[in-house]
């Protein structure tokens, strides 16, 4: 197989197979009958709110380059337009109005990656040349544009032409699919407490096993951690340390988690922590490894989404207390055209 971007896709990757120009990846799967799927997991009526505050975690000490977001009025005659008297401009109004708008990191709380959050170095042309990549073969500087380009020592050379952002592969192609589908929720928390582990393949059988847990394609796969609840224990003054020693994350480099996630044809992970996978890393044992190694697999090879920083503890307690680990999960993204990541309130229904 070979399309007009690239004549060589990564050995596993789904790269062509939802057509040569996709920009959804697995949310192509979720079709009508999937959403007919979660829908029929509606029993009672119940919704959770599955976002964080978005101004959690506090201050920038998980990430430097997030920032918390500033909330600011507008400006109306000159003047901040919070409590603002319209009878300042027409003596007969009775009116009093608010206006706002926000600085905003837009993974910095409870978010989604997009296939344009991460790519690779691969050679998608066959002609012993690596370039950087994105899923389905989108081009860094071409289809992904940013201020500069680098070269192979990431040095900053020449300017892009123009805007930066995501020209494909952005966050809006997520927002027009809507991302409503099956949820299932595998409760780690329950099983590994805040020990830290790192789940591997199979840690995350057993849990599955013990639950009578069951992906099926096209499911949105959540992973209760209990690192979201940790957060908020923490109100806003996370201590790192405390946060990854004592909650749990996939195993980035173990390859039958890979290929656990290739089989199941789940659209998307997501995790009540930083970063679905342990960040950092088990040490890498080749010359060349991914930094990110469950998000490379994920986003650039196959994909499949990322949700991250999800609260999923009231929700996970309930399917607990319900035997259940079905329900319907609605998480579209903010549709900012051009945007590599998004903020998301995402509501479960039961």
């Amino acid at each position: 197989m070979a399309t007009a971007r690239w004549k060589r896709r990564p050995e596993g990757s789904t790269w062509g197979d939802f057509g040569p120009d996709d920009e959804r990846g697995r949310l192509n799967l979720l079709t009508p009958e999937k959403v007919l799927q979660a829908m029929a997991e509606v029993k009672q009526g119940r919704t959770f709110c599955l976002s964080l505050p978005l101004d959690y975690p506090g201050g920038a000490v998980l990430n430097p380059r997030r920032k918390p977001p500033e909330l600011r009025p507008t400006i109306r005659n000159g003047k901040p337009n919070m409590n603002y008297p319209l009878r300042c401009d027409d003596p007969t109004a009775l009116d009093v109005v608010c206006d706002d708008y926000v600085i905003m990191t837009l993974q910095y709380s409870t978010q989604w990656d997009s296939l344009a959050h991460v790519g690779q170095m691969f050679d998608v042309d066959g002609d012993g040349k690596p370039e950087d990549v994105y899923y389905n073969g989108f081009r860094a500087g071409q289809d992904v544009i940013g201020p500069v380009f680098y070269d192979e020592k990431g040095n900053p050379t020449k300017p892009c032409e123009g805007s930066p952002g995501a020209r494909r592969l952005g966050v809006e192609n997520m927002a027009a699919a809507c991302v409503q589908g099956r949820g299932v929720m595998i409760d780690l928390e329950a099983h590994y407490g805040r020990t830290g582990r790192a789940i591997g393949y199979d840690d995350l059988m057993a849990v599955m096993e013990r639950d009578g847990v069951v992906v099926e394609p096209g499911d949105l796969v959540c992973l209760r951690t209990g690192f979201a609840q940790l957060l908020l224990e923490m109100n806003k003054q996370p201590d790192p340390e405390i946060l990854h020693k004592n909650t749990c994350a996939l195993d980035g480099r173990d390859p039958k988690l890979h290929q656990w996630i290739t089989d199941s044809g789940a659209v998307a992970l997501i995790a009540d922590n930083y970063g679905v996978e342990l960040t950092p890393p088990k040490p890498c044992l080749d010359d060349y490894c991914a930094t990110l190694p469950l998000h490379a697999h994920c986003l650039f090879r196959l994909g499949v989404y990322l949700g991250e920083m999800w609260y999923l503890t009231e929700l996970a307690d309930w399917l607990r207390g319900n035997g259940r680990s079905r329900f319907l999960l609605t998480a579209p993204p903010l549709r900012l055209p051009g945007a590599v990541g998004s903020p998301v309130t995402p509501v479960a229904t039961v």
